[in-house]
């Protein structure tokens, strides 16, 4: 098993991959943070295999996070879209097996 912890600057209104596709394992856990105090606002577009954001995960608000693990986990490659108006930094966590 291995764990990767990092931590991630996203500038506003940029595109970036958080996380990239395995290789070798199987990816069975990812949990990505923000790290902004619980009263702003930081607008996130998360996207699975999707650079055009075609279809995408929003979380804003108090939820400043998304984490998912199980056997259906998506294995491509994690895109992440700063849609607020400032730069924000992110942690991110992914587990592989």
């Amino acid at each position: 098993m291995v764990q990767t912890v990092r931590t991630i600057l996203v500038l506003a209104e940029e595109k970036k991959i958080i996380l990239e596709k395995p290789n070798r394992l199987r990816r069975i856990f990812f949990a990505i943070r923000t790290l902004a105090d619980q009263a702003s606002v930081c607008p996130t577009w998360l996207s699975f295999d999707d650079p055009l954001f075609l279809t995408y995960f929003i979380f804003s608000g108090p939820m400043k996070y998304f984490e998912s693990e199980g056997p259906d986990i998506n294995q491509g490659d994690i895109w992440l879209y700063n849609a607020s108006g400032g730069d924000l930094t992110y942690t991110v966590t992914e587990i592989l097996h």
